[in-house]
């Protein structure tokens, strides 16, 4: 649904500023901003050196205790690196890998990993350490979205419970006893990135193990050897990883699922409220409320189609979002990346403009084709809907034919009713 009103649109981007402040606030790191410019102290950005392949085979040292496995959990190994690399011998290497003779990358990119793909060819544009492993926090929603949009009934209820309400970290507002289709639960995974949501929907599935055995099962099946997820949500776990090839690789075939097309295209919904908590005195009902998609490149980039993002204080920023120019769409994923000196988001359309300026056809490397062999795995990339279609709220297409049916019907048969009484008055 396209917000027309720019202060309705002024309140979104606010509202994400203020999450992302929230965000920085909370975490464990002090931000760069903390120290004035002016200071003789503050230490000069440059970009994250992975010359040395310091990720090869495992992210960065976590910097809390997220990752500890359970009493009695055994601590998961580092995932096999494939030889040759996916997609190709360059794309093995860990620092910049570009075509012969591109211009400079841009400046001010904090993600310690990158990649620039063409969404429909799946050839790789350029990268930096393209399969170096880090964490992907909640970009790997992506992966549970593409299983949960082929695997349930969008038009099923759910009823909210007190286990969904209490996921921990990033909520869209879930709440006991609220009725939601698993088609409002999608919305507030995808653009929200309810853990909430994420939760209701992995208990459909089967639980929180079965859905992570889901979730690796599809990244193998798809070529996503560098990715292991942990949890549903994108919350730090032992094990947790993906690249920004993989990540590049998980996008591409959510982007087979029209639906996803939509809603990562989509600004704002309404959310459904839930009633009072009868064990909660003087509780009342809580109404519904608007949510707003918290990608800033969907509000500030020309041909944006939308994408994903990620925080967690193990992870720090991730991305994922694709744009289109001239016909061409390319997606871009950025890998532990930070808010300095530009917001993700800035970071992405700077890459983004760099690789529409790179000729049709460059390559340094290849995304894995979409027709190999992975249970309903489509190849054929959808796109959001055009904009006379964004205004209309997200609601189940039939309805509106089964409505038009029946008014032609019933204009049928007024008019033979009244063609019978003119021929009965003109026998009488």
């Amino acid at each position: 649904m396209k917000i027309r009103d720019s202060r309705r649109r002024a309140t979104l981007r606010l509202g994400s500023a203020l999450a992302a402040v929230a965000v920085i606030a909370g975490s464990a790191t002090t931000p760069s901003f903390a120290v004035p410019s002016s200071s003789p102290t503050t230490t000069p950005f440059s970009t994250p050196n992975t010359d040395g392949c310091p990720q090869k085979t495992r992210p960065p040292a976590p910097v809390d205790e997220s990752e500890v496995p359970a009493p009695g959990e055994p601590t998961p190994t580092a995932l096999p690196i494939p030889t040759p690399p996916v997609g190709g011998g360059r794309l093995g290497e860990c620092g910049l890998v570009l075509p012969k003779g591109a211009p400079a990358v841009p400046q001010d990119i904090s993600a310690t990993a990158w990649q620039l793909a063409d969404l429909d060819s799946g050839e790789v544009l350029a990268a930096k350490d393209p399969h170096g492993r880090y964490r992907p926090a909640s970009t790997i929603k992506v992966l549970l979205a593409t299983i949960a949009l082929r695997t349930l009934d969008l038009n099923k209820v759910v009823i909210g419970t007190q286990d969904d309400a209490n996921a921990d970290g990033t909520r869209v507002g879930i709440g006991p006893g609220g009725r939601y289709t698993n088609r409002q639960l999608m919305q507030g995974l995808i653009m929200a990135s309810g853990n909430d949501a994420a939760h209701a929907i992995a208990t459909q599935l089967g639980g929180e193990a079965a859905t992570v055995a889901k979730m690796n099962e599809l990244a193998k099946a798809l070529g996503a050897l560098d990715t292991r997820a942990a949890t549903p949500s994108g919350l730090d776990g032992p094990g947790m990883s993906t690249s920004a090839y993989d990540l590049s690789v998980l996008f591409r075939e959510a982007m087979t699922i029209p639906l996803f097309a939509e809603l990562i295209h989509t600004e704002q919904v309404d959310f459904p409220g839930y009633p009072a908590n009868p064990k909660i005195e003087g509780d009342k009902d809580h109404p519904g409320f608007p949510i707003g998609n918290d990608n800033h490149l969907l509000y500030d980039y020309d041909g944006a189609i939308g994408g994903k993002t990620g925080f967690t204080d193990d992870a720090r920023q991730t991305f994922v979002a694709a744009a289109e120019r001239d016909g061409r769409r390319l997606v871009v994923t950025l890998l532990k990346a930070d808010v300095r000196p530009l917001r993700p988001s800035d970071q992405a359309a700077r890459l983004l403009d760099y690789g529409f300026a790179l000729p049709r056809g460059t390559s340094v490397g290849k995304l894995p084709d979409p027709n190999r062999k992975q249970p309903k795995v489509g190849a054929t990339l959808a796109s959001p809907p055009p904009k006379e279609q964004e205004s209309q709220p997200l609601a189940d297409d039939d309805h509106g034919d089964n409505r038009t049916v029946w008014v032609v019907g019933g204009v049928i048969l007024v008019l033979a009713l009244l063609l019978g009484a003119r021929r009965m008055n003109r026998r009488g």
